[in-house]
């Protein structure tokens, strides 16, 4: 029988659900608490701010969040003993709402996974509901011939009851049926029927939808206009909630004896307000096997857009090229559609790629850029299995300026600099300093393989110098640190000059010994680059 008694309350599967999703969780090695979500949700309960969709990338703690509300709020269990050490039972309100709703919890994608076809979900979603609640709802639900909206409506209205609904994976019709037409309009209309109008206004105390795409528009409007979204473009108060803050990483990494500017190297990058994020699934890996390398294993979603970015929309390509040597691209994020068809531009392609994780977001600057070295092998991987001719060549470019570096072979340097600022600067912003360093951040692509994101401006001695190319420790004995100064209409030896002069080096002392200062010029009257190089000395 579908029915148990727990502490004297009717339990479902997705009706009034116990909390053992949550417990599981609980049960793990690490568990960082995030109940400070729940405080953020109860202030909200029962207004017109409690209508919300929060997405983020995959693997940033979604599920468990959604996990969390459902053990907290439904009356199918009793959780107090769950929660008595955490934070949210510090907060005056906390037995308040402690298991005192009608909860309906959705995981789409499970659903999605137990149908024939896609075109059965939403059928299968309402009659799975409808039979529990019908159960526990037996008076009130006399009608064969509901719908889940209306259900819902009845209860409210003879017994006062509202509901909470939690929906998982909001958005998996919308990324992995993105050309089913029919199953993504019942699903529209499941959800306008649910949460639209006047009368879900009376049931609904709490919806809280989670995915990872936004919720899809309609011309320029959300087909659920009344939600509050909260997403990777703008988290709002949400931010320190979904994914690991940089203090919870580096408490763990105090617990686990890992060096925390490591893991931030690599894990590290994307910026929630004023939090830094940090990827769930790929912290809690590093902490238990103590392995550098890539949790983000690449998905049918990344090989979804694939097309769009042979595509080369708008020189997508370059780009990308530019991301992936450290850069920023300035991105237009306002006509994304917020689907997986409607993509019909470059900016449309990045934003995509920022609510998927595999770009990060400067909300100030509007700015996108690969946030770490994870994302950004992920990023290799995937260029390198679409065959991009333009990157191969490009690759065989820089790897010689990275010999000519290596080698101090200053005329080669020079030259191949100009050649590649001749090839891939745009002729607008050829005379100007910017280009010439963001020419400079590409033309090294290659030493990637060996070296971390370079450091643009970082703070060294009494200065800053432009680029500072440390090497990845397993290559730190055999590559040297590079600091790299660049002068627009100056003699080249004023670069060199000025890293001595600042003090550059002594500061990177603790990364490697063998240091290489560069220094680069660039005459606009002649269009000439000049460089020099020397080791520096201790």
């Amino acid at each position: 029988m579908w029915l148990r008694k727990g502490a004297g309350k009717e339990m479902g599967r997705f009706v009034n659900p116990d909390n053992s999703a949550f417990q599981v969780t609980l049960n793990s090695e690490i568990y960082v608490d995030k109940t400070g979500l729940i405080e953020e949700t109860n202030k909200v309960l029962g207004t017109t701010q409690g209508l919300i969709c929060n997405s983020r990338p995959r693997r940033f703690g979604k599920s468990t969040t959604a996990n969390m509300l459902v053990a907290y709020y439904s009356k199918g269990c009793d959780s107090e003993k769950m929660f008595s050490s955490m934070k949210i039972a510090e907060k005056e309100d906390f037995k308040k709402y402690l298991n005192k709703f009608d909860v309906i919890h959705i995981d789409i994608q499970w659903f999605l996974s137990n149908v024939q076809d896609a075109d059965s979900v939403v059928d299968y979603i309402t009659a799975s509901v409808l039979e529990e609640l019908v159960k526990m709802y037996p008076e009130q639900l006399l009608d064969e011939n509901l719908t889940l909206s209306d259900a819902l409506s009845r209860i409210k209205e003879t017994t006062g009851h509202k509901f909470i609904i939690i929906i998982d994976e909001w958005d998996v019709l919308i990324r992995d049926q993105s050309t089913n037409k029919k199953a993504q309009e019942e699903y529209s209309n499941f959800l306008r029927g649910l949460f639209k109008g006047v009368e879900p206004t009376k049931y609904i105390e709490l919806a809280y939808l989670t995915g990872i795409l936004p919720i899809k528009k309609q011309t320029t409007q959300s087909a659920l206009n009344n939600f509050y979204e909260f997403t990777m473009l703008n988290p709002g108060r949400f931010a320190p909630y979904i994914g690991f803050t940089e203090d919870e990483v580096k408490q763990l990494c105090t617990r686990y004896g890992q060096e925390f500017d490591e893991v931030k190297r690599w894990y590290d990058g994307y910026i929630l307000k004023e939090y830094h994020a940090y990827n769930p699934k790929a912290v809690v890996g590093v902490m238990l096997d103590g392995t550098f390398q890539s949790y983000w294993s690449q998905t049918s979603t990344f090989e979804s857009i694939r097309p769009f970015i042979n595509m080369d929309f708008d020189g997508l390509k370059t780009a990308i090229i530019e991301m992936m040597s450290g850069n920023a691209i300035k991105v237009k994020t306002t006509t994304f559609q917020n689907d997986m068809v409607s993509i019909k531009n470059r900016d449309d392609v990045l934003t995509l790629l920022i609510h998927l994780g595999y770009l990060a977001y400067d909300q100030k600057g509007k700015l996108a850029y690969i946030p770490n070295e994870e994302i950004r092998g992920e990023f290799v991987d995937a260029v390198e299995e679409s065959k991009w001719t333009e990157l191969r060549q490009f690759e065989q470019e820089s790897e010689k300026l990275l010999e000519a570096t290596l080698d101090m072979d200053e005329a080669a340097v020079a030259d191949q600099i100009e050649k590649i600022h001749t090839e891939y600067a745009s002729v607008i912003t050829y005379h100007n300093e910017n280009s010439l360093s963001s020419v400079l951040s590409i033309a090294y692509l290659s030493s990637m393989e060996y070296y971390f994101k370079p450091i643009r401006e970082l703070p060294t001695g009494r200065g800053f110098a432009d680029f500072v190319f440390i090497p990845k420790p397993e290559y730190a004995g055999y590559y040297p640190a590079l600091v790299v100064e660049l002068k627009w209409n100056q003699d080249v030896q004023t670069a060199l000059s000025q890293i001595k002069e600042k003090k550059y080096p002594e500061s990177l002392l603790q990364y490697t010994g063998n240091i290489l200062l560069v220094g680069i010029s660039y005459d606009k009257e002649s269009k000439k680059h000049e460089c020099i190089m020397e080791q520096y000395q201790k």
